[in-house]
């Protein structure tokens, strides 16, 4: 397995396991959808975001408040547009 293949094998886990059931839900589904056509500058953004806490994460979803790292509009453009297509809204 590649390297970029372990990075996703990792990531998914962790957006699968992030302690509270709702966000495993919005955030797995994405990782398991998404992340096979993430490169490797892509997977480190989404690799950073995961390390922001889930109130922070989930207050960006909604629009309740802007994340302060420009690096995380990408992923959060393509997670808020995943869960829209899909009809699940966080």
């Amino acid at each position: 397995m590649s390297d970029l293949g372990r990075l996703r094998r990792r990531l998914k886990f962790r957006s699968w396991h992030r302690g509270t059931r709702e966000m495993d839900l919005i955030l797995g589904r994405f990782a398991d959808a998404n992340l096979d056509r993430y490169d490797g500058l892509s997977l480190d953004r989404y690799g950073r975001f995961l390390e922001e806490a889930d109130p922070d994460i989930y207050d960006w979803l909604i629009g309740r408040a802007e994340p302060g790292d420009d690096r995380y509009r990408t992923v959060l453009q393509d997670l808020i547009a995943f869960h829209r297509l899909s009809g699940s809204h966080p």
